[in-house]
């Protein structure tokens, strides 16, 4: 049973297989990694994140810092998860940050019965050339939106594995790459919702930012019913930037100049996390790498062209709480692993500034 959207996203064709070569996959057009796209000006960069955030801004009423967050996954070449109780604008802020961008999106609501060929795609007999065709599934498209995705079971959840890390799908032999950019927005209620399961930890470290959207104030709350009493603003929303510049923006991103002292920072506080005697399982070296990505995605909505300690502090809860395991102590304590990276923070020295 497939739970895409009712319109399928535009995904690149597979060709059938060559005659006289049995099983021989070839991959879809497209779907080439963009290291080649040519660097904008860091404040060009934060001149469209801010019009986009503007434009997420009118269909989440009071977040600027949760959507600021969701530009800097996009930004870092990474995936976000949404956490929260239902009811909060989760879904709301998926799908406006992937309207914001005109490129191939596509919805996949996780249910119980979801089965991963419903997420990558499936082979199909073709009775014409008595071999079997890749069908692609919902997961080839630009921005994924992941609905509930702790309602389907791990079996399921799973088959987004290779996705997120390596933007690719293997299926029959055959690896077919994800498009350009590629991102997984994912929403989720809290385990402690009736019908859910609890993601794994494999996953969960594939998520570079979890945020939380969390109540709005009275006010925000009062502006939502001005904004949205009459109308949906997610239905009006136009994408303010294509796939081109979205390449241009990462690609600028990615080159942010970052000093070695700042480097180090992450890595010693990634470090701090995995000797915390309420922790089980402190953050991975991935965290390492995502923590760095985050910082220099968080300078460049400042439209600065370097990364500083206050980047890496800025982003260091959303990128590294989701990925701690507590121990007896932590659960015994009623620590939160958000309260455990502040305090991973205080014990790391903050590199000082170089001499002139």
């Amino acid at each position: 049973m497939s739970s895409s959207a009712p319109s399928a996203p535009s995904v690149p064709s597979v060709p059938s297989p060559q005659p006289g070569m049995p099983g021989r996959r070839t991959e879809p057009t497209g779907a080439t990694p963009g290291y080649g796209a040519d660097q904008l000006d860091v404040g060009a960069v934060a001149e469209v994140a801010g019009r986009i955030a503007g434009t997420v801004g009118r269909v989440i009423v009071g977040k600027p810092e949760a959507i600021r967050l969701a530009l800097v996954a996009m930004l870092a070449e990474g995936h976000l998860l949404v956490e929260d109780v239902p009811g909060v604008g989760k879904t709301s802020l998926a799908k406006a940050l992937a309207r914001s961008v005109d490129g191939a999106v596509s919805r996949i609501q996780f249910t119980p019965d979801l089965l991963p060929g419903d997420i990558t795609g499936t082979s199909i007999y073709n009775r014409q050339t008595s071999e079997f065709e890749f069908r692609p599934g919902p997961v080839f498209a630009n921005v994924v939106i992941a609905d509930e995705i702790n309602r389907a079971s791990p079996k399921t959840q799973s088959a987004l594995l290779e996705c997120m890390a390596e933007h690719q799908v293997t299926a029959d032999g055959g690896t077919y790459p994800l498009g350009d950019p590629f991102m997984v927005v994912a929403t989720q209620n809290p385990v402690e919702m009736d019908g859910t399961y609890p993601l794994p930890e494999a996953q969960r470290d594939r998520f570079t930012i979890r945020i939380s959207v969390g109540y709005p104030d009275p006010a925000a709350e009062l502006a939502m019913l001005d904004e949205h009493g009459t109308d949906e603003p997610l239905e009006r929303m136009r994408p303010v930037t294509d796939l081109h510049t979205l390449r241009s923006m990462v690609a600028t991103t990615r080159a942010l100049h970052t000093a070695a002292e700042v480097r180090r920072y992450c890595v010693e506080i990634v470090g701090a996390t995995r000797r915390l005697p309420e922790v089980r399982l402190g953050a991975s070296p991935r965290a390492t790498l995502h923590l760095l990505r985050a910082a220099r995605a968080w300078a460049a909505t400042a439209g600065r062209g370097y990364v500083i300690p206050d980047d890496v502090q800025a982003v260091a809860v959303p990128v590294l709480a989701h990925r701690l395991i507590l121990g007896p102590e932590g659960v015994a304590a009623r620590r939160s692993t958000a309260d455990l990276v502040r305090g991973a923070l205080g014990r790391v020295a903050v590199p000082s500034p170089p001499r002139s």
